[in-house]
Formats: C-alpha cells, sequence, structure tokens
C-alpha cells in the first residue's frame, strides 16, 4: 500500500509515557520529522491518571494525533506479583483513551502494543497474522491480553467509524534511560545493575533467573522510536505491525555478552528455580520493512555499550545505597 503521508507540521500531539524512556526518544523523532515541540503535549501520571475517563477526554481535547505509550509494566517479577494490576491499570488506560480520542476526532491513533500478546509457543519468526494462534506465556498473559484487547478495539473503530488507528508490537526494548530498578526492570538494565553493583561490593558470582536456555531479540530504544514516528507518517491499516531487529540471542549469550562488556568474569547462578518466560523471541519483520520502510540500524553490542555507558555516567554512583 502506498504512503498515506501524515505530515506531523503544524499537528497536535499527545504521547502518553512521553517522560518515559521510549517516550523521550519518540519525541526526538517526532521533531526530526517535522513536528513542533510547543505543539507536543506529556501527561504525567502523577498528575493525570489515565485510568479516569474525565482525564482521557481533557487531554485528548484539540490533538490532532495521540501516541499511547504508557503502560504499567515491568519483568516477570513485577508480572507475576502484580497480574490483576497490569490487566486493568493497562486495559483501562487504552480503552478509554482510544474511546475519547474517537469521541474528540483526533486524525490518527498510535497504539503501542506488546510482544507479549504473542501465543506462548508461537513459531519462530513470529508473524502478525500468528497472533491469535493460541494464550501467551502464562507469566505475561494479564498484560499482555490487555494490550491485545487494544488492537480489537482500534480496528473495530476502524471498521464502524473510520477511525485511523494503527498498532505497532515492538519486541523487547532496552537504551540509555531504562528503567534500572531491580524491582521491575526488564533483562538487560536488570543484569547491567547487577554486574556493576557486584563489581562494586568485590562480588565474584551474580544470580539470574531461570536456566539460560531462552532466546530474545532487542530493540535499540532510537530504532524503535523512529519506527514508531515512521508508521505514524506513513502506515494506515488495521493489521498490527511488528517492529524488531530480525535476529535473536539466548539469556546465557546476552549475559556472557554484558560481562565481556562490563569486563566481569566472576561467576553466574543460574537461578532454575525461577521461570525462563516464553521459550523463544525473534520477529518477523517484513511487514514493518515493505508498508513503511523500517529497518533497525543498532547492532547490539554497540547498543549494550551506549546503555551500560549511559548507566555508569547517571545512575551507577547511586546504586550502592
Amino acid at each position: 500500500m502506498a504512503a498515506t503521508n501524515f505530515d506531523l507540521n503544524g499537528k497536535r500531539i499527545l504521547v502518553t509515557g512521553g517522560s518515559g524512556f521510549l517516550g523521550r526518544q519518540v519525541i526526538r523523532q517526532l521533531q526530526l520529522a517535522g513536528a513542533e515541540l510547543n505543539k507536543v503535549t506529556v501527561p504525567r501520571s502523577q498528575a493525570c491518571d489515565l485510568r479516569s475517563m474525565e482525564n482521557c477526554q481533557r487531554v485528548v481535547e484539540q490533538q490532532d494525533l495521540v501516541i499511547h505509550l504508557a503502560a504499567h509494566v515491568g519483568g516477570i517479577g513485577l508480572n507475576r506479583e502484580k497480574p490483576a494490576e497490569l490487566f486493568y491499570d493497562n486495559l483501562m488506560m487504552g480503552v478509554q483513551l482510544i474511546h475519547a480520542a474517537y469521541q474528540a476526532g483526533v486524525k490518527k491513533f498510535v497504539c503501542v502494543g506488546t510482544i507479549c500478546a504473542y501465543p506462548k509457543f508461537t513459531p519462530v519468526p513470529f508473524k502478525e497474522d500468528d497472533l491469535w494462534n493460541g494464550y501467551p506465556e502464562e507469566t505475561n498473559a494479564p498484560y499482555g491480553i490487555a494490550k491485545k484487547a487494544l488492537l480489537v478495539q482500534l480496528q473495530s473503530y476502524r471498521q464502524q467509524y473510520g477511525f485511523d488507528g494503527i498498532y505497532l508490537l515492538p519486541v523487547n526494548l532496552y537504551g540509555p534511560e531504562d528503567n534500572f530498578d531491580p524491582g521491575s526492570s526488564h533483562v538487560i538494565p536488570a543484569l547491567i545493575r547487577k554486574i556493576y553493583e557486584a563489581q562494586l561490593k568485590g562480588d565474584r558470582q551474580i544470580p539470574v533467573w531461570g536456566d539460560g536456555s531462552p532466546t530474545r531479540e532487542f530493540l535499540y530504544s532510537e530504532d524503535a522510536a523512529r519506527a514508531i514516528v515512521m508508521a505514524t507518517q506513513s502506515y494506515s491499516q488495521p493489521d498490527p505491525v511488528n517492529l524488531g531487529t530480525g535476529s535473536e540471542i539466548s539469556i546465557k549469550d546476552l549475559v556472557a555478552l554484558i560481562c565481556q562488556l562490563m569486563d566481569f568474569d566472576g561467576e553466574i547462578l543460574w537461578q532454575t528455580q525461577h521461570p525462563n518466560g516464553q521459550p523463544r523471541r525473534c520477529l518477523d519483520t517484513t511487514r514493518a520493512s515493505q508498508t513503511f520502510g523500517f529497518l533497525a540500524q543498532t547492532p547490539l553490542e554497540q547498543g549494550l555499550k551506549d546503555t551500560i555507558l549511559w548507566y555508569k555516567n547517571s545512575l551507577a554512583p547511586q546504586s550502592s545505597d
């Protein structure tokens, strides 16, 4: 399908989650693509709880474009500890924001979903057409299903109302400004912090959940942001689109690579009593390249170096508190 060319110049843009690590990159990419910073609104969760319909209605007023990045999300630990919150918060934020945007006459809605929506045993590489062929991995399911429901909503609103909503499925993201909180971080920032703190204390061992066998695909946050903005400008179809690199790495090899980049030669204690999560994750990225020309540019090793450097320069001095 030909590009739709949604021109960002002069548009009033709402970016939920715009102060997060992906959101800040998306705003930078919006600027590079012609958006005006003084027309970009970023609601903060402390002042604007998007689980409230009134707040959703208020923030979408007079907006031309909504990019919905806000999510209550974390790693396996948070998924196991707070499944009900993850389901309710993500469903209510998204459902109400989409409905309010449609009612307010927003011209385009960009919803960023999650790789957790895919079935537990999806054939690798994951193709968008396999999204409904099974139940998600159990620890991810409440979050993944809440986010997947928003795809159905956008497709329904397009069909009935002609509402221009698109749905993007990024693989696991990482990069500078990521969440390094040990209680809710994903695997890459969690490992970087764990290794750094072990070095600080002189520890020769670090514990890592699972047995290292699962594979994951990782997309650098700047690449993800560029993909989101490219899709905003040039994609207008009901079908979901994967955003990724198309290559996977085992957790065991990822740990070895981060240890090598951080000069840590201690022992890895695999905590096999903890879950592995989904066995494999790797995306088919054909649709993104064919429909709006996105290809990831940042190799994993370079992205990890940049993330480690950012952590050491920005957060590491407080890590030992």
